[in-house]
């Protein structure tokens, strides 16, 4: 089991990470919103993501944005400000697929284009990845070894809960590797009885009262003695974004409930906490050292390793027709 990071006076250090997708890509509207749409639809992330931004720089804390290459691309001075502003770059993916609805060939090319997106925009080395809507399973245990392929190192894919559109409850709560190279860092559950219920933020953060969100992060930090890793996406903040016509009644509630609380309590919460960047609070190259998850298989032979120049020339580009668009200015 992994150490954590402790503060001055004992006080623990968690990871802050922000899904950077808009409020249009989100998998729950996808019967609604078909992706050749995308481009039709207002753009908000940009205003979104710098009012986090600012939240993080008046607080003093930093965080991790797991961001989608489709949208670098389209706000690649967005991307900048991240890292200009001493955050973590990490890869959401390219086009927001879920991991277990593409085939493995479709899957490497997507992460890995995504990663070749936001290190030719950023300069920097992007070394995490989060599947969207937390699609790794244990269905789909080889996006593992193409993440290893693609030369990440860490991954916070799983959600150890049961849920409609998401979740592996059997998986380890905490962090993991889950090959020889790849650490595994889920997002934060609490065990109550015989079942793990969320901690970790999204749309709990605006379901449930912000004094049982203090409560659970807490029992992490105090009674498990980890680091609790927690998410929200820039949209989750924008009061004003367009109404999704025709949705039904369960996605329509998920999806505004409690808008206009998100940014009073973000705010409580970096009051309330200490925040950091996934990568300086867990354990990113290997030490210390915790157990493989035995239930996932072993990670590929080194020979299976490719150049990502020549797995870019031969994957990536049916991916990046699929979402073509001209760049944003640079």
């Amino acid at each position: 089991m992994a150490r954590h990071q402790r503060q001055p006076g004992g006080v623990t250090m968690n990871a802050l990470s922000i899904d950077v997708e808009d409020y249009f890509q989100v998998s729950a509207f996808a019967p609604f919103i078909p992706r050749a749409d995308w481009d039709t639809h207002e753009c908000r992330v940009e205003r979104n993501v710098e009012r986090i931004l600012e939240l993080l720089e008046t607080s003093g804390a930093r965080a991790t944005f797991f961001t989608l290459g489709w949208i670098a691309e389209r706000y690649p001075q967005m991307v900048r400000r991240i890292v200009d502003g001493g955050h973590e770059l990490a890869s959401h993916g390219f086009g927001h697929h879920r991991a277990h609805d593409q085939a493995e060939d479709a899957f490497f090319a997507d992460i890995d284009l995504a990663k070749l997106v936001l290190e030719d925009i950023a300069g920097v080395e992007v070394r995490g990845y989060r599947a969207p809507s937390f699609s790794i399973n244990g269905d789909n245990p080889w996006a593992f070894d193409c993440l290893c392929r693609a030369g990440y190192k860490y991954s916070s894919s799983v959600y150890p809960v049961r849920h409609d559109h998401y979740g592996m409850p059997d998986a380890p709560r905490f962090a993991h590797l889950v090959r020889p190279e790849l650490l595994e860092i889920p997002v934060s559950t609490v065990r109550f009885g015989e079942r793990n219920w969320p901690a970790g933020g999204g749309g709990f953060f605006r379901l449930l009262p912000y004094a049982v969100t203090r409560q659970l992060l807490r029992r992490i930090n105090q009674t498990d003695g980890q680091a609790a890793i927690f998410y929200l996406h820039p949209w989750e903040l924008d009061v004003e974004q367009p109404r999704i016509s025709g949705l039904d009644g369960k996605t329509r509630f998920r999806h505004y409930l409690n808008l206009h609380r998100t940014e009073r309590r973000l705010q409580q919460l970096l009051a309330d906490f200490v925040w950091g960047r996934v990568d300086e609070v867990f354990p990113i190259d290997g030490e210390p050292v915790v157990e493989q998850w035995p239930p996932l298989a072993s990670a590929p032979d080194a020979g299976a390793l490719l150049d990502r120049s020549e797995i870019l020339a031969a994957d990536a580009e049916p991916v990046r027709a699929a979402f073509s668009a001209p760049r944003a200015r640079r």
